[in-house]
């Protein structure tokens, strides 16, 4: 991979064929002030796993592979299904409980854009179980220059 993030300052770089070579979890591509992008990459069977962001509204782009949606209110009630592939969107609003499963037979490679930030600068996590090691330690918050909203409600990750 060639991307490297360098925080706040201007960035360029083909998010297709980035998004294709990831082959970890989560990869953070760039951290602006308002809004992050990551690289992620969801093993056959797997999911991001369900939770929800009070306070951080939430876009996802398919780029390989076939995975399905599933959004609502509450983590027992996900009242919106969509089977998702190369070239689908996914749009989550602040709030939702979400979470996208890997339902076909290759990797499901998938950029997603925070707004806020939401993850550590640069953190790259191979596994999500790293990437919950990461955050139980502290070690995946947004940097202190990042603009987050005034309500420090904490994400919800179903149980």
């Amino acid at each position: 991979m060639t991307i490297n993030d360098n925080g706040p300052k201007p960035n360029a770089f083909d998010i297709e064929t980035e998004t294709r070579a990831n082959d970890n979890y989560r990869t953070v591509a760039w951290t602006g002030k308002y809004l992050q992008v990551t690289l992620m990459s969801i093993p056959v069977g797997e999911s991001i796993g369900l939770e929800a962001h009070p306070e951080t509204d939430q876009f996802l782009r398919i780029d390989a592979g076939r995975g399905r949606v599933m959004m609502g209110p509450a983590e027992d009630e996900l009242d919106y299904q969509k089977d998702v592939s190369d070239g689908w969107s996914i749009q989550v609003p602040a709030g939702s409980w979400h979470d996208v499963v890997n339902t076909g037979d290759e990797p499901l490679r998938l950029y997603t854009i925070y707004a806020p930030v939401h993850h550590a600068a640069g953190i790259v996590q191979a596994t999500a179980e790293q990437a919950d090691e990461d955050e139980d330690a502290g070690k995946d918050e947004p940097p202190e220059w990042t603009v987050q909203p005034g309500g420090d409600a904490p994400d919800k990750h179903a149980d």
